[in-house]
């Protein structure tokens, strides 16, 4: 009785990691596509770094359906033109003179310090496009970029600290923090700003998180009913299946309690044969057929010819629509909501598989 509810338990959870690698890899398909994790992160360096957009407003979309509608598909790209070439070894220093910009009433100078701040990364940058591709900015990259844009000027830090309050950048903040918590001590303010920028992307990546959850859930809900994934049915016709495979083996060991399975199963096949329904039903176990009810279903002959596809429109919206599924879709939904890898660490522990090294 336990072996039949390990595989019970084994069987859905193999279905849910599917169905998760399914969902995780359309997702990760988009995201690449449309440069969506590149471009959140070159909007927080510009909200970061310049202070916004032109308008006044942040690049980071507040909204989850302006992140995944509104920031991959808007004409304003947050992300620097590409670059082939290396980082210049010769860093200019920035072009603002503080006293005369403090001094004068008229609008600030505009400096793209997120522009500057590509330069010294673009090394790190592969050609993908017109733009970036850079979704990721090491800690110790991002602290050495700030160092070599501090060694262009001639006061150092305090110099760049500056410059860029004159311009009013929101960075000034930060660094200025960074600055005095150091003590004015090169070695220190370099690793702060290491610390300081790792728990941006930590708080960073917390924040994609939250948008990218909707979009797996919407995602999950929308393969759960395109493949019409009953999860309360198909753990029946595992079980079904197993007291089938149980009463086969009872027949083999010269019993007869499964002959009324294997009859009633044979029966509802239309097989003529005990053999050929036998060897059918170990051929084609719950598993495999998963996805039958399928708006669009494959199915391989059994004497191994090319595979086809069926519609099964009519079929598939009869089971859309009847009450009863629901319950198992709404399963099927929530259990996606955990991803993948969760589900792998559950099926390495029923099967008691680890990895190595």
């Amino acid at each position: 009785m336990i072996s039949v509810y390990a595989d019970l338990a084994i069987g859905l959870v193999l279905a849910f990691l599917l169905l998760s690698l399914l969902v995780s890899g359309i997702n990760e398909a988009f995201v690449r596509m449309l440069g969506i994790r590149s471009k959140f992160l070159w909007a927080y360096l510009r909200d970061t770094m310049d202070g916004g957009s032109s308008e006044g407003t942040s690049w980071i979309p507040s909204k989850i359906a302006d992140v995944f509608a509104k920031l991959p598909f808007s004409k304003d790209d947050p992300r620097p033109e590409h670059s082939p070439d290396p980082a210049p070894s010769v860093v200019t220093p920035m072009p603002v003179d503080p006293t005369t910009v403090l001094a004068a009433e008229g609008p600030v100078p505009d400096v793209d310090m997120t522009e500057r701040l590509y330069r010294r990364l673009q090394e790190i940058d592969h050609p993908n496009g017109a733009r970036t591709t850079i979704s990721d900015i090491p800690p110790e990259r991002f602290s050495g970029a700030v160092m070599e844009l501090v060694a262009a000027e001639e006061g150092g830090v305090e110099g760049l600290l500056v410059k860029l309050e004159a311009i009013r950048s929101p960075l000034a903040g930060h660094l200025r923090g960074v600055w005095n918590g150091a003590g004015e001590d090169l070695a220190k303010f370099r690793r702060g700003v290491e610390n300081w920028f790792d728990g941006e992307m930590q708080r960073l990546s917390g924040l994609y998180r939250r948008y990218v959850k909707w979009v797996v859930f919407a995602l999950g809900v929308t393969l759960t009913l395109l493949f019409s994934m009953d999860a309360l049915e198909y753990g029946k016709t595992l079980l079904r299946d197993n007291a089938f495979r149980a009463g086969v083996a009872a027949i083999a060991g010269g019993s007869e309690e499964g002959l009324t399975a294997l009859k009633d199963k044979c029966t509802t096949t239309g097989a003529a044969e005990p053999y050929e329904c036998v060897t059918e039903s170990f051929s084609s176990p719950a598993l495999v057929k998963i996805f039958d009810h399928a708006i669009v279903s494959i199915t391989v002959p059994p004497d191994g010819g090319d595979p086809s596809l069926n519609w099964n429109g009519a079929v598939w919206w009869d089971r859309l629509i009847t009450p009863g599924h629901w319950p198992g879709y709404l399963l099927t939904a929530v259990a996606l909501l955990f991803g993948a890898p969760f589900w792998w660490d559950v099926l390495r522990r029923l099967t008691g598989f680890r990895n190595r090294g």
